[in-house]
């Protein structure tokens, strides 16, 4: 994990579901929109259970510069969770290095409505709800499990 820091103290670490999330992948599209401006005070990274190459793919497809890195479902993700009794949750965590010593500050879940993806705010200025709309994947292959549940999949 010390190599996430990329020389920076501070770490944000984003937790993505994968893949298989089309939740997550909005967020993570909102964030790689200002990813430039969160690295001049600090390293960002975003984790996911998929394998690296399957990442590189997606985020390739998405023009996402985030540095990336996979838990594949072990011990980080499990130790690591932002929401108490799950290990994939989506959300970010927060760490400060002190040499070779990590400390974790916070953490904070992402979940429909919350502070952290906008399209939230704007779809509720017109009246859309959370029940109203999902995001889909667009351009990205449908995977085979959707890890998301599946609910109004469009296409």
């Amino acid at each position: 994990m010390l190599d996430l820091f990329g020389g920076k103290d501070k770490l944000l670490l984003i937790h993505n579901m994968g893949q298989g999330c089309r939740y997550c992948m909005m967020w993570a599209n909102g964030l790689n929109g200002i990813l430039s401006h969160l690295e001049s005070a600090m390293a960002v990274a975003l984790v996911s259970k998929d394998a690296p190459e399957l990442q590189r793919r997606m985020a390739n497809s998405r023009a996402w510069r985030f540095r990336l890195a996979s838990h594949g479902g072990g011990d980080y993700i499990k130790e690591q969770t932002v929401s108490e009794g799950s290990d994939n949750y989506p959300g970010v965590a927060t760490y400060k290095r002190d040499g070779d010593k990590i400390i974790r500050l916070n953490s904070s879940i992402f979940s429909p409505g919350d502070l952290y993806c906008s399209t939230w705010n704007l779809l509720a200025m017109t009246g859309i709800g959370f029940d109203d709309w999902t995001p889909q994947y667009a351009y990205w292959t449908r995977p085979e499990k959707m890890d998301d549940g599946g609910k109004d999949v469009l296409g």
